[in-house]
């Protein structure tokens, strides 16, 4: 099966915690969950660190502060409030439509995970497909998106063994 996930490693601890093992089947589960097809689809996980997030949040939110998890769709694929997004429709299989790209950092889903008392793959899986979510249209600005998000992100997490982190 070829990956849908191209890795890029700006932060070396992402290779040896095995980021690439954890990437494939998230994003698989998305789809799954969506009823995409896993043919025709790509996109871009870089795993950096706070100062790189930092760096990603400040220039493009204009927040001066790491975070776990940002995502840039390669198109705008909201819906109304509440409604589900459009899903993008399937590239050729040498000319695979781009979802977008998402980055995450290794300190602070390190951090976090220690926080909350569960192991770093489960929060990093789960980031990942809130990430992909994200590249799909979802969003939890307003309160009814983020409702829908919410309950689309434990379903899927649930299709990989992992329990509601809410």
């Amino acid at each position: 099966m070829e990956p849908l996930v191209d890795i890029v490693f700006e932060d070396a601890r992402w290779e040896s915690f095995g980021l690439p093992a954890l990437a494939d089947p998230a994003v698989r589960a998305v789809f799954a969950e969506l009823g995409l097809a896993e043919a025709g689809f790509t996109l871009c996980l870089m795993g950096c660190d706070d100062a790189r997030i930092l760096e990603l949040n400040g220039d493009f939110r204009g927040k001066a502060k790491p975070t776990n998890v940002l995502s840039w769709p390669s198109e705008e694929r909201g819906a109304a409030e509440g409604a589900v997004p459009d899903l993008p429709e399937p590239g050729e299989p040498d000319d695979a439509e781009s979802l977008g790209d998402i980055a995450i950092s290794y300190d602070t889903c390190a951090r976090e995970a220690a926080e909350a008392a569960k192991p770093m793959t489960d929060h990093v899986s789960h980031l990942i497909v809130h990430g992909v979510l994200h590249l799909l249209g979802y969003d939890h600005i307003r309160a009814a998106d983020g409702d829908l998000m919410e309950a689309v992100e434990v379903r899927i997490l649930a299709r990989l063994g992992l329990s509601d982190p809410y």
